[in-house]
């Protein structure tokens, strides 16, 4: 074991929550041993420079979508006011907080960690494989934190026919292996409806390339969309978002660390309140479709959203192009079947309503696995992630949370199920599921030693910020700085099943999807490490202003300030 290195904390992942934990923990632990493993060759995860494509951008406009403790300069990155961010300039800007921050060089990339095996004393075995490691492929980590986010490994269906299916056939995520396409494709497919689809749909149709674009029949429908401003004051989506005014008209099983339980309260536990939740829905659903305008072709009403706008999580997307794809659409460079694929067969996609598709590619916009692409030793042992065991005790717990949500939001007992009846192929994502997240405040275990935790393994609409105040939380935690309830399991599974009724209509049944309910999230993380939540001057602003990265500068040193003073 002597020859084995050894360091302080191990990072796998090297996106946004992966270098805000190197960062964070740096920053509280200057001389600590630290190690970032990236699977890519290149930093940014998601915005790695290896899963970059033409026009792909931000849902975010420039000010929004940046660290706390590191302003992205809109004239350093050439990004003008008004702007979503292009994918290269994002790859580039975590590259520069990653030098900035002196993290860069901690990072061994094109590294995958193959196992990760706890030891008897505390802390991690971890076994990689990769390029450099023809010496030392272990190591010995007091402390681990995956950082791989949930969309890391694609989930691509097995479609009947795939082997005699002669063009190519491939997930969105490995679209920058197929740029010839743009040049040489007449007629491509894509398949799926979240907002990945729609970025293919763009990429290609934008070009004058013909697209047959297919909803599955028997699945959720497309997904929600909205223009960056709405309302008839025009106000933009995404800071609507994070006003804290309007996060009380979504149910939240959190929602009281914001100080405001009784207006919570009252919204979700009177005739009246939800009379007013009701209706503040159906305003929003109505802005969002009277924008955008459906109803105004056949092509286009058959994207209209099947699901429930207020059952929705982060899957509110933007419309972030540059040209209008609602007018690509009703051009007729792009047409809608709305059908499940029933065989593939040389060139040709055969749907279940007796359409042929001829096609030069078929391009899956089907998801990811959500099981850990790392093996965890002891095999059963349980980190509260999907593949974790499950026990009776765990079931009653379950059904008693239920019983305190719906009491909670009676609303959210009032669901509407979009059944999938599909028999021609499951979706690999789905096949590949082994149960739900089922971590303490989305991050750690809810037992056990404090030598692990998991960053990034929720959606939300403020990524940047997601990560700057969970990586805080989790170095508190590591520093044992964290109060643990002793009601912890029940607490764990109270928020996270709360996601399966709330965000019915995303990913909530599978791991915390969240959009309104983010500014709570971080109150609640704030909270837990003592400090001030509400850091908005004068009541008037923190209730009708929105949130961004600004209003959480400096926090890092605020906690450590705390620290030094008790």
């Amino acid at each position: 074991m002597s020859s084995i290195p050894e360091v302080d904390l191990v990072v796998v992942g090297a996106g946004w929550h992966g270098l805000s934990v190197a960062k964070t923990y740096l920053e509280v632990h200057p001389n600590a041993r630290l190690v970032i493993y990236e699977a890519a060759s290149t930093i940014g995860g998601v915005w790695a420079k290896e899963r970059l494509y033409p026009e792909l951008r931000t849902n975010n406009l420039i000010g929004m979508y940046e660290f706390s403790d590191f302003p992205m300069d809109p004239k350093l990155y050439g990004v003008k006011s008004g702007d979503h961010i292009p994918g290269d300039v994002v790859h580039q800007y975590l590259e520069d907080f990653a030098k900035h921050f002196g993290i860069f060089k901690c990072i061994k990339f094109a590294t995958r960690v193959e196992s990760a095996e706890r030891q008897e004393i505390g802390g991690w075995l971890l076994h990689m494989s990769g390029l450099d490691w023809e010496i030392h492929s272990k190591i010995i980590a007091s402390h681990l934190v995956m950082a791989t986010g949930l969309t890391s490994d694609p989930a691509l269906p097995s479609f009947p026919g795939r082997g005699s299916f002669e063009p190519p056939l491939f997930h969105n995520i490995e679209m920058p292996n197929h740029t010839t396409l743009l040049d040489k494709a007449t007629q491509v497919t894509i398949y799926g409806g979240t907002k990945s689809s729609w970025d293919m749909v763009y990429l290609f149709a934008s070009k004058g390339i013909k697209v047959d674009w297919i909803i599955k029949k028997s699945g959720h429908g497309p997904g929600w969309l909205a223009p960056v401003y709405v309302t008839p004051i025009k106000a933009q989506l995404e800071k609507l978002l994070l006003t804290r005014f309007l996060t009380w008209f979504s149910p939240c099983i959190w929602g009281d660390a914001d100080g405001f339980s009784i207006i919570r309260w009252f919204l979700h536990r009177t005739w009246l309140g939800n009379l007013l939740v009701a209706g503040f829905w159906a305003i929003l659903k109505s802005d969002l479709e009277g924008l955008i305008k459906y109803d105004s072709h056949t092509e286009t009403s058959k994207l209209k959203p099947w699901s429930d706008l207020s059952r929705v999580g982060a899957g509110l997307s933007i419309l972030n192009y540059k040209m209008d794809i609602f007018e690509l659409i009703r051009k007729g460079i792009v047409q809608v079947h709305v059908a499940d694929i029933e065989t593939l067969d040389h060139n040709e996609i055969r749907l279940s309503t007796g359409s042929v598709l001829v096609t030069d590619a078929l391009i899956s916009c089907t998801g990811w696995k959500h099981a850990s692409s790392v093996k965890f030793i002891p095999t059963g042992i349980d980190l509260g992630i999907p593949g974790s065991p499950d026990s009776l005790q765990l079931h009653e717990m379950t059904k008693h949370a239920d019983q305190e949500i719906f009491a909670c939001f009676p609303r959210l007992n009032q669901q509407t199920k979009l059944e999938s009846t599909s028999t021609s192929h499951k979706e690999a994502d789905v096949a590949h599921e082994i149960s739900a997240y089922r971590l303490y405040r989305f991050m750690v275990p809810p037992g056990g030693p404090r030598d692990i935790a998991f960053a990034g393994c929720m959606m939300t609409t403020a990524t940047p910020v997601c990560a700057d105040l969970q990586a805080l939380w989790i170095t508190a935690y590591f520093d044992d700085k964290i109060v643990i309830p002793t009601d912890v399991v029940y607490q764990t599974i109270l928020h996270n099943r709360f996601g399966k009724w709330r965000s019915s209509a995303g990913f909530g049944n599978r791991f915390p999807d969240v959009a309104f309910d983010g500014l709570p999230f971080f109150d609640l993380l704030l909270s837990d490490l003592g400090l001030q939540s509400h850091r908005k001057k004068g009541i008037i602003s923190e209730v009708f202003s929105n949130y961004s990265a600004e209003d959480y500068r400096g926090v890092v040193q605020e906690w450590m300030a705390k620290q030094a003073a008790e």
